[in-house]
C-alpha cells in the first residue's frame, strides 16, 4: 500500500483525533487537576487557618473552663463554708432561744419564791401580790404556749391573794415603831408637876387707894409664892404611882420597850392572841407609870388602842401551785 492511501486510511485518521481528543481531555484533565490542586491547597490553607482559629479558641475554652472550675470550687468551698455557718447559726439560736426560755422561767421563779418569801416572812399581801403581777406580765410578753399551764397557776394564786381582806402591815409596824421610839421622851407620872392654882383673892377694903393696904397685898404675894415652892399639893384620879429611883426609871422604859417589840414580832407572825396581849400590858404600863395629861402618852394611848382592834390572824394561803407547775417545767426540759 503506499504513502497517500496511507493518510487516507480512515482508521488512521480516527486514530489521530482520538489521540488529539485524548491529548485535549489530558490537558483539560491535568489543567482542571491543576485547579482542583490549588483549590485543594486553599481550603487546606483555610482549614489551617480554621483549625488555629479552632484551636485557640479550644485554649482559651480550656482557660475559660479551667477559671470556671476554680471559681466553682470556690464557690463549692463558700457553700459549703456558708452551710457550716448556717448550721452554727442554727445552733446558736437554738440554744439562745433555749436559754431565753430558761432565763425567763428563772425570772418567773424568782418572782413567786419573792412572794412567798413575802407571804411566809412578813404576811406582806400586796407585796406578794405585786411579784406575782410581775411573773404574769412577763409571761404575757413572752407569749409561749408551753407556759400557758403555769401562767393560769399563777392567776389562780393572784385571785386567792387579791380576796384576803386589806392588812396594811408595814403601816402598822411604823406606828408601833413610833410608839417605841417615843418612850424614851415619855413623862413619868411621879415626875409630873401638879397645877398652880390661883393666889386667894387680897381681902378688898374699902380704902383700896391706901398704901398701907398695897405693902400688905404684895407681902401676902410674897409669903404665898414661898410657900408654894416649899408644899407640893397633887391630886390622882388614880391609884398613886409608883415612886421609882432614876436607874427603876430606866429599866421600867426598857421593859415597855421590850413589850412593843414583842407585840412587833407577834405582828409580823400574824400571832393576833400574843399581839393583843402585849398592847393590852403596854397599854396598862403607860397609864400606871407615865402622865397620862401628857399629850404624848395620850397619843400613844391611842395608837395602842388602834392597833389593838385589828385582825391581823388572817389564814395566808400558799402558793404551791405556782411553784409546783415551775418545778414541772423545769423537770420537762430537763429531761429534753
Amino acid at each position: 500500500m503506499s504513502v497517500g492511501a496511507d493518510w487516507l486510511n480512515p482508521w488512521l485518521l480516527v486514530a489521530v483525533v482520538a489521540l488529539g481528543v485524548a491529548a485535549w481531555q489530558w490537558l483539560e484533565t491535568r489543567h482542571k487537576l491543576a485547579g482542583t490542586q490549588q483549590e485543594l491547597a486553599r481550603r487546606l490553607a483555610e482549614s489551617d487557618t480554621a483549625a488555629s482559629e479552632t484551636r485557640a479558641l479550644a485554649r482559651q475554652a480550656e482557660e475559660r473552663t479551667s477559671s470556671l472550675q476554680e471559681r466553682f470550687g470556690a464557690l463549692e468551698a463558700r457553700i459549703a463554708e456558708s452551710q457550716s455557718q448556717q448550721a452554727t447559726l442554727e445552733k446558736l439560736f437554738q440554744d439562745l432561744a433555749r436559754n431565753r426560755d430558761e432565763w425567763a422561767l428563772a425570772e418567773i421563779e424568782q418572782s413567786v419564791t419573792l412572794a412567798s418569801q413575802q407571804l411566809q416572812l412578813s404576811g406582806n399581801v400586796p407585796g406578794a401580790v405585786a411579784a406575782l403581777q410581775s411573773a404574769d406580765s412577763r409571761l404575757a410578753a413572752g407569749g409561749r404556749p408551753q407556759l400557758l399551764a403555769l401562767r393560769k397557776a399563777i392567776g389562780r394564786d393572784l385571785e386567792r391573794l387579791r380576796a384576803l381582806p386589806l392588812v396594811d402591815l408595814p403601816g402598822m409596824n411604823l406606828r408601833l415603831e413610833s410608839v417605841i421610839v417615843a418612850v424614851d421622851s415619855l413623862p413619868l407620872a411621879i415626875d409630873a408637876r401638879p397645877r398652880a392654882e390661883a393666889p386667894p383673892p387680897a381681902v378688898s377694903e374699902r380704902a383700896e387707894t391706901n398704901a398701907m393696904a398695897g405693902v400688905l397685898r404684895q407681902f401676902a404675894a410674897d409669903i404665898w409664892q414661898e410657900f408654894r415652892g416649899l408644899v407640893r399639893i397633887q391630886r390622882f384620879d388614880r391609884d398613886e404611882p409608883v415612886l421609882l429611883a432614876p436607874g427603876q426609871a430606866f429599866f421600867l422604859r426598857e421593859n415597855l420597850k421590850l413589850r412593843l417589840l414583842n407585840a412587833r414580832l407577834a405582828l409580823l407572825a400574824r400571832d393576833q392572841t400574843t399581839f393583843r396581849n402585849e398592847l393590852q400590858q403596854a397599854r396598862e404600863w403607860l397609864g400606871r407609870h407615865f402622865d397620862a395629861r401628857a399629850a404624848v402618852v395620850q397619843e400613844a394611848q391611842a395608837t395602842l388602842k388602834s392597833l389593838s382592834g385589828a385582825e391581823i390572824g388572817l389564814e395566808l394561803p400558799s402558793l404551791n401551785e405556782s411553784l409546783s407547775a415551775i418545778r414541772s417545767l423545769q423537770m420537762a426540759r430537763e429531761r429534753k
